[in-house]
């Protein structure tokens, strides 16, 4: 009996007490501030006193592995290509017109979504699209090799040299 009581005891100290009752609601779990101001350090073990290991993390990288770009070279060749094209208006109009394109679909799109039931059926379509993609085009050798086929089909066509 003096047993249990003492071990009952000694794990009770290690016991991390928690608020019994949060002051705010939600779907994460409560947790207990930080004890440590300094991002750099952490405490690995605590004995008496403060004693803190302090880890230095140190980042390089070499020109080997470097994908720097350079900026004068990307400004130059974009410079490039803009005296290259005939008819800056049209670029103009359609890159505004790919804007505001952008714009009116991610208000569509939050319109629909705010739609109760629609968002989920839509879902639904989707993923039912996708299995029948996969079992029509993806599963089978003879179907891969049509999928592949019909692709270069539409780039020669999109290209124009069909």
């Amino acid at each position: 009996m003096a047993a249990t009581a003492s071990t009952m005891a000694a794990t009770a100290v290690f016991i991390p007490r928690f608020p019994t009752k949060p002051t705010c609601y939600s779907a994460l779990p409560y947790l207990p501030p930080r004890r440590s101001s300094s991002p750099s350090s952490f405490p690995l073990k605590s004995f008496s006193g403060s004693r803190r290991l302090s880890l230095p993390v140190r980042a390089s990288s070499s020109d080997e592995t470097s994908t720097s770009v350079d900026t004068g070279e990307l400004l130059s060749d974009l410079k490039e290509k803009w005296d290259a094209v005939e008819n800056k208006s049209t670029v103009l109009v359609y890159g505004g017109g790919a804007i505001v394109a952008v714009w009116l679909s991610s208000i569509v799109v939050g319109a629909v979504n705010s739609v109760p039931l629609l968002p989920k059926v839509l879902e639904l379509v989707g993923l039912g699209y996708t299995g029948w993609f996969v079992y029509r085009y993806l599963l089978f050798k003879s179907s891969r090799k049509e999928l592949a086929t019909d692709i270069e089909a539409l780039k020669k066509k999109i290209a124009g040299t069909e």
